[in-house]
């Protein structure tokens, strides 16, 4: 009897007695819940608050570069351990195998409707985008080919920052992004930031911020150090929404914030309008 009063429930609230509850999203920004199905077919933006989410390397050059364009630079560079911290050489190996990732930066090059460039895309899942030997090298590597080749530079940061594991080694890297980056401009190359969730650290404090357009998705976290470190500092309440991309843009830290869903065409506008085309390379 209790049997079939529980199914005649079930059935009431489920639609169908066997039913399984459909997954949920919980936005980490507004904490409404939403389908995941519709999550993810928003290609994980949030549907009540337009939180823009994470997605991997992978995923962000799907939807961001003409089909089957993508051609990736130094894919097989690894890191070392130049300081010999404990057990970061096991990590590494363990993060290579779940991710598929050789490290937390993707680098190629890529035609964006029809325009070609060299993009760069960090990856929050290989220990946070953090910016070690190779996430700089390759990135000072990708800036040095747009030199040689002509080529506009699009970098997609989410980054905790210089990674801890490779000490004072992970600290130069924003020199030397910073001075790749340089030459680039000196030679009149164009170069677009897109912050992405989370942007912080060193990664903010070198490359992120050098972009001749700096453009951030909506509702994300960009900064250096934490809100609790800079309220202790300070001995004063922050802002509630200190940090984040709005906050960032009225402030003139961020020129532009773009919805992913038009993020491909206005990344293709900014080329065309600084005189990149598909036939001047």
């Amino acid at each position: 009897m209790f049997n079939d009063f529980f199914n005649v429930v079930k059935l009431r609230f489920n639609g169908t007695a066997d039913d399984e509850p459909a997954p949920l999203f919980k936005c980490p920004r507004c904490q409404n819940t939403s389908p995941l199905n519709r999550y993810e077919e928003l290609h994980r933006v949030c549907p009540n608050c337009n939180y823009h989410g994470r997605l991997s390397a992978t995923e962000r050059i799907a939807i961001t570069v003409d089909k089957d364009s993508f051609q990736e630079l130094d894919a097989d560079m690894i890191s070392c351990d130049p300081i010999n911290f404990p057990d970061y050489t096991e990590k590494q190996e363990e993060l290579r195998e779940s991710t598929g990732l050789k490290d937390a930066v993707i680098t190629g090059t890529a035609y964006i409707r029809g325009i070609k460039t060299v993009i760069g895309v960090m990856d929050s899942r290989y220990m946070m985008a953090s910016m070690g030997s190779v996430v700089g090298e390759k990135i000072t590597r990708a800036f040095e080919y747009a030199n040689e080749n002509n080529l506009p530079v699009i970098m997609f940061t989410a980054s905790g920052g210089a990674r801890m594991q490779e000490g004072i080694v992970s600290l130069m890297q924003m020199a030397k992004t910073s001075g790749a980056i340089k030459l680039h401009n000196d030679a009149g190359g164009l170069y677009i930031t897109v912050l992405t969730d989370p942007t912080t650290g060193g990664v903010t404090a070198s490359f992120a911020s050098l972009g001749d357009i700096i453009i951030a998705e909506p509702k994300i976290l960009i900064g250096f150090a934490g809100r609790r470190v800079i309220e202790s500092t300070m001995k004063q309440r922050l802002p509630e929404d200190f940090q984040l991309a709005e906050f960032m843009q009225e402030k003139g830290f961020v020129d532009m914030i773009v919805e992913r869903k038009k993020l491909r065409s206005t990344l293709a506008n900014l080329l065309s309008i600084h005189g990149y085309s598909e036939k001047e390379v």
